[in-house]
């Protein structure tokens, strides 16, 4: 397996404070040494991508684990706007969300989401997915360079 150079920034983009846990918990217990933001909603989202108020100094994500079902702004209208950003635009992002409805994954993929995951509910199998996640993103992936 490919191992990247660094720990890479993963930004995730979740409302609920139980899946926030959840995915924290995989990192922990895989011994997963990136390192994990968290915006709790889509504004807040932009603004840690675009360094706005509060998140001036956020590192640039390596990639983003994003929600569909976020207040203010929704996982889709996020992901129209790093796309439509020039120094976004090749930002790989995941859609992990618990509608498993056709529409949501073929809106996502139409906005060029690199990947579509349905959260699982049981908390193994979602733990292996966050796993399943990282180690293709990060070790056997190639990801662009952030600045």
């Amino acid at each position: 397996m490919i191992h990247t150079a660094r720990p890479v920034d993963i930004l995730l983009v979740e409302d609920d404070p139980g899946d926030e846990l959840m995915t924290r918990e995989a990192f922990e217990e895989h011994d997963i040494a990136n390192t994990l933001h968290v915006a709790r909603d889509g504004q807040e989202a932009l603004d840690f991508l675009f360094r706005r108020g509060a998140h001036l100094h956020a590192p640039r994500p390596d990639l983003v684990l994003l929600d569909l079902n976020l207040p203010r702004y929704n996982g889709h209208q996020i992901l129209a706007k790093i796309r439509a950003d020039a120094e976004l635009s090749d930002l790989p992002v995941v859609i992990l969300s618990t509608s498993s409805a056709q529409e949501d994954v073929v809106s996502s993929y139409r906005l060029f989401a690199n990947a579509y995951v349905t959260k699982p509910t049981d908390l193994d199998e979602f733990t292996s997915a966050v796993r399943q996640i990282d180690e293709f993103f990060t070790q056997l992936a190639r990801l662009p360079s952030r600045g």
